[in-house]
């Protein structure tokens, strides 16, 4: 038995929401040790879920009474507020309850008083990377609540992450999600517009991106998407558009409660929209690539041999994984 999987009190993990994130958590719990039990509305995922050793169920309540920590990894407020339903139908008095989806504070805050009242603990623990790092075990989480279920609960997290940030009190990680995402929207929109100032000067793009990767203006928007960028191919999508809309729409809610300025961010938000509206809802936003193009007059990109992958950024302060 592993490290983990003995910890008193976590004998069980649940996993609510088996999509491209949440699939990736199961397998990595598994691969830990811990037995897993699971829940997805879609059939597909639960059955390739049963075939990596996970224990389907029915229904979030059968979650709930089986397991002693659930992880929820869902798309929306409406899955949430399911789901929370049906936590509350089965779940024992000591169930703590991990969030990792990305939604406006408001509604976690809406379910952590509910779910308290049965004696369960909901945590605010947003992720911050993308689907392609989530596999590789490469993410970042942004723990906030209660301090005594969070020490139980941190095993747990570091079987599917890299690094954990102690935020304190619930509803901190959400708010630091949404300066991360932020953060993403603005260096995804300055990696495409950086990409299309070089290709109107006639610079040899392979050579940019290796060039630019190398130099103080690295991101780690440019360094995963960059490759996407230059391929002109934005169909294994790390993060869809129509998907990455609905966090900027929570982020742009939150600066306004706030009555911060984020010129930068509106800005780069439009070019999501955009990406929409051009018919890109399924791509990779890294499609934004494709809206500049198309603003600047330039064709389809030509198919070219393969790109450079993503480069690996040097370990050090700041190098973490970005939405």
């Amino acid at each position: 038995m592993n490290e983990f999987a003995g910890e008193p009190g976590i004998a069980k993990v649940g996993v609510i929401g088996l999509g491209t994130m949440g699939g990736s958590m199961a397998r990595h719990l598994l691969g830990t040790g811990y037995p897993v039990i699971g829940c997805d509305v879609e059939p597909a995922r639960l059955a390739a879920f049963a075939v990596m050793g996970g224990v389907p169920a029915a229904s979030p309540a059968e979650v709930a009474a089986k397991a002693d920590a659930v992880v929820l990894s869902l798309p929306s407020v409406r899955a949430f507020e399911e789901v929370t339903a049906g936590l509350l139908e089965a779940a024992q008095q000591g169930l703590i309850v991990i969030e990792t989806s990305t939604l406006p504070l408001a509604v976690k805050q809406r379910g952590h008083q509910q779910l308290a009242g049965r004696g369960v603990t909901l945590l605010d623990c947003p992720i911050s990377g993308t689907g392609a790092q989530m596999a590789v075990k490469d993410i970042a989480i942004y723990t906030s609540g209660d301090p005594a279920a969070l020490a139980r609960a941190r095993p747990v997290l570091a079987a599917f992450s890299r690094t954990q940030f102690d935020l304190g009190g619930f509803g901190n990680g959400s708010k630091l999600k949404f300066v991360a995402n932020l953060l993403v929207a603005i260096h995804n929109a300055s990696t495409a517009e950086a990409l299309l100032v070089a290709e109107q000067a006639g610079l040899d793009l392979q050579t940019t991106f290796q060039a630019l990767t190398a130099g103080a203006g690295t991101s780690r928007m440019l360094e995963i998407r960059g490759p996407m960028m230059i391929g002109g191919d934005y169909s294994d999508a790390t993060m869809r558009v129509q998907t990455f809309q609905k966090d900027l729409d929570i982020i742009a809610s939150f600066a306004r409660e706030l009555g911060c300025p984020a010129p930068l961010f509106s800005t780069a938000a439009q070019l999501n929209l955009a990406a929409l509206a051009q018919g890109h809802a399924n791509d990779d936003t890294a499609s934004v690539f494709a809206v500049l193009r198309q603003f600047a007059g330039a064709g389809p990109v030509e198919p070219a041999a393969p790109g450079p992958g993503p480069a690996q950024p040097s370990a050090g302060p700041g190098r973490g994984p970005a939405q």
